[in-house]
C-alpha cells in the first residue's frame, strides 16, 4: 500500500532535492504512441504525422504566450487539436477539400481520442513506487490542462503515485514563461534550487534550468542538447537516472533489502 503524505518521511537530507517534478507529455507519456493510429488512419504518414503534430503543438503555444502579452492564449486540448488538424491538412493536402465541412473530422476525433490516453513509459511505475519510498514529494508541471492530466495519469494507473498535479492553465502562460515554472515553487512551498523538475524535451530542461531548478535531461531519442551555453544538471537516458539524484537514500535501500 502507498504512503499517504502524512506517513512520509518530514525530511529528506539537505544534500538531495527535497522534491520532484515531472513534465508530463514525452517525459511521462508517450507523444508519439499516437503514431500506430495515425498510420492506419493515413497510410505512409503516420510516423511523419506524429511528430508534424507534436513540432506545432508547441508552436502554437509559444505563439500564444508571447503574442499580444498572451492575450490569445488557448487552453492546451484545444491547441493540441489545432495543431493535429494542421498536420493532417500539410501530409494530406491533395485529399483535403476546402468545403466548410471538414473531411477529416472522424480522424481528428479517433486521434484526439487516443492523445487523452497516451502511452506511458514503462519504467514510470518503478520509479515514481521508488520515489515515494523514500519519502520524496512529486509532481507533474505541465502545459496540459487539468482534465487532460487526470485522465492521461488514471488511464495509465499513476495516479496515486503522485503527489500533485500541476497544470499552467491557471496563470495562461506556457513553459518556457517564468510565470509557468513558479507555479512548482508556489505549489510545493520550496526555491527552485531545492526541486528537481525532469524532462525529455530539451528546450523544456533548458527553461527550467534558467529558472533555478535542479534538471534530469532525460535524452531517450540520442540527440543533441540546446546550443545555448546552458547544460542541465544531469543527462539520462530514462526516468530511472531521476534515483541518481537520491544517492545516499537509494544505497540505504539497497542495503536494507540485501540483509537476510
Amino acid at each position: 500500500m502507498s504512503k499517504s503524505m502524512a506517513e512520509r518521511p518530514t525530511s529528506l537530507p539537505a544534500t538531495c532535492p527535497q522534491a520532484v517534478l515531472f513534465d508530463a507529455y514525452g517525459t511521462l507519456f508517450d507523444v508519439y504512441s499516437v503514431a500506430l493510429l495515425a498510420e492506419q488512419l493515413f497510410p505512409g504518414q503516420g510516423q511523419a504525422l506524429s511528430v508534424l503534430w507534436r513540432d506545432k503543438q508547441i508552436e502554437y503555444t509559444r505563439l500564444v504566450t508571447t503574442s499580444n502579452d498572451g492575450a490569445h492564449y488557448r487552453p492546451f486540448w484545444e491547441l493540441t487539436r489545432a495543431a493535429l488538424i494542421f498536420a493532417i491538412k500539410k501530409l494530406a493536402l491533395s485529399a483535403y477539400s476546402t468545403r466548410a465541412s471538414d473531411p477529416f473530422d472522424a480522424q481528428v476525433d479517433q486521434l484526439m481520442n487516443q492523445y487523452r490516453s497516451l502511452s506511458a513509459f514503462p519504467e514510470n511505475r518503478a520509479v515514481l513506487q521508488t520515489l515515494r519510498g523514500l519519502g520524496v514529494p512529486t509532481g507533474i508541471l505541465s502545459n496540459g490542462d487539468t482534465a487532460m492530466l487526470t485522465l492521461a495519469l488514471k488511464s495509465s494507473g499513476l495516479h496515486d503515485l503522485v503527489d500533485h498535479v500541476i497544470s499552467v492553465d491557471p496563470v495562461r502562460k506556457y513553459k518556457t514563461h517564468p510565470q509557468a515554472y513558479a507555479l512548482g515553487e508556489q505549489t510545493l512551498g520550496l526555491a527552485a534550487g531545492k526541486i528537481l523538475f525532469v524532462s525529455s524535451n530539451a528546450w523544456d530542461a533548458l527553461g527550467a534550468t534558467w529558472f533555478g531548478y535542479q534538471t534530469l535531461w532525460v535524452n531517450r531519442y540520442q540527440q543533441p542538447f540546446e546550443e545555448l551555453d546552458t547544460q542541465p544538471s544531469r543527462t539520462g537516458h530514462s526516468l530511472h537516472d531521476t534515483l541518481e539524484f537520491f544517492p545516499a537514500l537509494t544505497t540505504s535501500i539497497h542495503s536494507t533489502k540485501a540483509i537476510p
